[in-house]
């Protein structure tokens, strides 16, 4: 199955569930939280949201886009697993999840899903620097369909002030 920037949510969340819970994404870093996650989440665990993320989340900032996640703890590396993860049980809010958790794998899909992701929720078009860290990523990674350059700025010249840092 291609993946593309515009594959349905319905369709990415059920590529998701190829999901093995391995805990290896849990284990080194933690999923960015979107739309209704936060309520989901302190509803489950029976707090507030601001009781939430006060005690178990932290805002992370990639492709120049803040959004909140689960807190990282961590050690002497210089990552860490999710504050939700428990090496018996694996993830204690699973059945709550955020989006990105619930999308990203280690199939065979794992990387587009992760794609679809972050084109969706944290590349912004319209904010150069947005683009130009996207620019970065592309360096080591080939986009999946509607994540290029020049899909996401079809205007060259845009693009070339842009990456020129012009704007």
């Amino acid at each position: 199955m291609l993946i593309s920037k515009k594959t349905p949510k319905e369709t990415v969340l059920k590529l998701g569930k190829e999901c093995k819970m391995c805990g290896n994404c849990c284990k080194y870093s933690s999923g960015f939280l979107v739309n209704d996650d936060i309520i989901k989440i302190a509803r489950f665990l029976r707090m507030t949201t601001n009781e939430l993320k006060e005690k178990y989340l932290e805002e992370a900032e990639k492709f120049n886009t803040k959004l909140l996640r689960p807190k990282l703890i961590k050690g002497t590396k210089p990552y860490g697993k999710c504050v939700f993860y428990n090496e018996q049980v694996g993830c204690t809010i699973h059945e709550v999840k955020p989006l990105h958790c619930r999308i990203t794998n280690c199939s065979i899909y794992g990387n587009d899903l992760n794609q679809w992701f972050m084109l969706n929720y944290l590349v912004n078009p319209d904010d150069p620097e947005s683009i130009r860290q996207w620019n970065i990523f592309l360096t080591q990674n080939n986009p999946i369909p509607g994540g290029s350059l020049k899909e996401l700025v079809p205007d060259e010249e845009k693009l070339k002030k842009i990456l020129s840092y012009g704007v």
